[in-house]
This record gives C-alpha cells, sequence and structure tokens, in this order.
C-alpha cells in the first residue's frame, strides 16, 4: 500500500450514447407499413412496441455488460487505515524515544492515509471506474497522473519511501526544537535558485557557519535569524568553501506572505541528540510529519495535552516546524471519522477542499506552523475549542 500525493480533481464523468440502427436489433419499418395508431389493433401495437422495447432493452443491458468488462488504465483511491501515533502494539511503540525522559500519553494522534489500488498490471473495469467516479469516498484518476507513465512505477514507490523517511527526520528534528531540545546541524548549500541574488555568490557544498555575524549551530538558528530580516535586505553570510572561510552578502527576496528569503536550497546534516524511532512499514510519503511531530511533543511532556480526546490529522512538515499541504484530504477525513476520531488537524493551505466536505460529527481544526498544531492539541484536550482556527 503506498500513500501517493495526488490531485483532488475529479475527471469529468463521461456519459455514453448509442444509436440502433435497422441492423437486426430493432427493425424501422417503412413508411408506408407503420400503421395508423387510430385503426390498427390493440394487441398489434403493444406487441409492436413491446418488441422495440425489448429489444432497446437488451442493447442496453449489453452495454451495460460490455462496460463491466472492458479494461479502464485509471488508478482508483480511497480511505486508507489509520495509525495511532501513540499505541503500543504487542509491546512495541509505534513511536518511541530514547535519550530523554517520557511520560505516558491519552488519547489519541492518529495518521491518516489514502490507499491506491493500481489499475496498471490488472486494469479496472470501466464499470468499476464509473462507480468510484459516482462514489463521494473515492478519487479515479489515470493511472499516469499517479504513477507516472508505464515503467515508472518502480520510481514512484522509491521515491515514496524516501518520502516517508525524510519525513521522519524532520518530523523529529522540528518536535526536539519545539520541547527545547537543541539539534546541531551542518548546513550544505546544494543548489542557488534561479532569479536568486545568491546566483554567483553562493556555490553547491559551500556550508554556512554564520548570518550577520551570528553563528549557526542548528537549522532553527539560520530559519529564526531570517524570518527576523528585511526582505530585501543584504544579509552576509560567513561561509566554508574547500576549506576556507569567506565572508559574502547579497540581497534576499520576498516572498508571497512578505517573508525574507535566500533562494537557497539548504541541505541539512542533522544530529539527533536523542533517538527517535517509528515502526510503522506499510506507509509511504510525507504526509504524516505533523503526527509524528506531535506524538514525540507528547512523549516528551509530563503535560497531559490530549486529556482523552481522540484527534488526527495530516500534513508534511518541514524541520523549521512549518506545515505544509497534502493530497486526499478528503479521503483522509472520512478515514478519521471511520476510526472514532473526533477531532482532525488540516493544513490551511488544504481548507478550500475542506470546506464543505467535512463529515459528520468530525470537527476540523486549520493549522499552519507545529507551534500552533501544538497549542490546537491542548485547547483540545481542555475542552477550550472555541477560539481554534477551521476551515
Amino acid at each position: 500500500m503506498s500513500l501517493s500525493h495526488q490531485s483532488n480533481a475529479r475527471e469529468p464523468a463521461f456519459l455514453a450514447s448509442f444509436a440502433m440502427s435497422n441492423d437486426g436489433w430493432v427493425t424501422s419499418p417503412r413508411p408506408e407499413t407503420v400503421p395508423d395508431p387510430a385503426t390498427a389493433q390493440p394487441e398489434e401495437y403493444s406487441d409492436r412496441r413491446a418488441t422495440v422495447m425489448t429489444a432497446a432493452g437488451f442493447a442496453a443491458a449489453l452495454l451495460i455488460g460490455g462496460l463491466s468488462i472492458v479494461p479502464s488504465p485509471y488508478a482508483i483511491s480511497a480511505a486508507g487505515p489509520t495509525y495511532d501515533t501513540l499505541d503500543v502494539v504487542e509491546g512495541v511503540p509505534l513511536v518511541s524515544v530514547t535519550g530523554a525522559p517520557t511520560y505516558p500519553a491519552s488519547g489519541e494522534l492518529r495518521l491518516t492515509t489514502v490507499i491506491v489500488k493500481d489499475g496498471g498490471s490488472k486494469r479496472f473495469t470501466m464499470g468499476t471506474v464509473l462507480q468510484g467516479w459516482l462514489r463521494a469516498d473515492q478519487y479515479v484518476l489515470p493511472r499516469e497522473e499517479v504513477f507516472g507513465e508505464p515503467g515508472e512505477r518502480d520510481e514512484f514507490d522509491a521515491a515514496s519511501q524516501q518520502a516517508w523517511i525524510s519525513s521522519q527526520e524532520s518530523a523529529a528534528v522540528s518536535a526536539l526544537e519545539a520541547s527545547g531540545i537543541a539539534v546541531p546541524a551542518v548546513l550544505t548549500v546544494a543548489g542557488v535558485l534561479d532569479g536568486s541574488n545568491a546566483m554567483g555568490v553562493l556555490e553547491a557544498g559551500d556550508v554556512l557557519l554564520a548570518f550577520d555575524g551570528v553563528p549557526l549551530e542548528t537549522f532553527a538558528d539560520l530559519s529564526g535569524l531570517l524570518a527576523a530580516s528585511t526582505p530585501g535586505a543584504d544579509v552576509r553570510l560567513t561561509i566554508e568553501r574547500s576549506g576556507t572561510e569567506l565572508d559574502v552578502s547579497f540581497a534576499t527576496l520576498e516572498t508571497d506572505t512578505g517573508r525574507a528569503v535566500m533562494g537557497v536550497w539548504i541541505d541539512p546534516d542533522f544530529d539527533l541528540p536523542v533517538q527517535v524511532s517509528v515502526q510503522i512499514d506499510a506507509v509511504g510519503g510525507p504526509s504524516a510529519g505533523l503526527m509524528f511531530s506531535l506524538a514525540i511533543m507528547d512523549l516528551l511532556s509530563e503535560e497531559d495535552e490530549l486529556g482523552g480526546a481522540l484527534v488526527a490529522g495530516t500534513g508534511a512538515i518541514n524541520a523549521d516546524g512549518d506545515i505544509a499541504p497534502i493530497g486526499g484530504i478528503r479521503l483522509k477525513m472520512i478515514g478519521a471519522r471511520n476510526a472514532g476520531s473526533t477531532y482532525f488537524l488540516a493544513p490551511v493551505e488544504n481548507c478550500d477542499e475542506v470546506a464543505g466536505h467535512i463529515p459528520d460529527g468530525l470537527h476540523v481544526i486549520a493549522v499552519d506552523t507545529l507551534d500552533n498544531a501544538y497549542a490546537a492539541v491542548l485547547g483540545i484536550g481542555s475542552g477550550r475549542t472555541d477560539g481554534l482556527p477551521t476551515c
């Protein structure tokens, strides 16, 4: 089972129509042979009408039967299983922390998934695809939009698994930093984006040592200093290049949200001071990151954040605690409801897809960062949810 990032857009349902000619299915009589309804015997007219209706029904049945066996190259998505990241299965915690004190947790923090049925090796029938289009709890997309061109499925699975592994590291780093545990990192430039003022100033392989004279020991150091910068202002970096320290400077850029960015890809090499282990193998993709982070924070805190509440959610998370949108959120809400969750944490950027599609009995809270997701959990656990943002 793979969890895929998918578009939520539906393909338009197609309507099949057909015409029956005088080829043996329905005989079209010549005009002069058509009986006058005013003079025809009722039995004769009724028999002819019954014959036509029987033939039409038979043809329609053949069409429907054909649709049920014609192969169709589509992928069908549905709500997948959920996993309580605070659960212990056969004595093994699904998420565990060693090297720091941990505390018992109550309630549930469920990650949600989407299961994708692949019509590549054994194609679905068109009848199955049409049923999927008509159901509110399934998505249907051309297989190529999900897995790529034929022969690319292995690449898709490998990328999904790598995203799963990377999401666990980002979740651990953001959770530890939010819990007050510094995570040392070596910050290496992986590349410079087109249009960045760092083009020709920074090179791939440069290691960032200081930002405006402040040493960079963690990824959070860089994120915090950059967040406090004025967009468009010059920044001065101390870097190490081929064993030599250099000072360079360039102007930052401004994002659509008004934040300053350098326009540089950073590849951080983290040195986690504690060990975080995740014992879930049957999932791929990055969208479980938020629920991993919240589980780690819950385990590291003496406070009973949840107070027994049943919370599910989704969202990719960056090492700096920023929550990114994901695909398949409507199906994930259905999975959360089916698992008995009463609250659901959704990325703010997914709210357009959430609105109007919330299952009965599920309360959705919109979150943008790990800090406000943790605050939402505290509010839910204490019964103070009136001020929490919703979609």
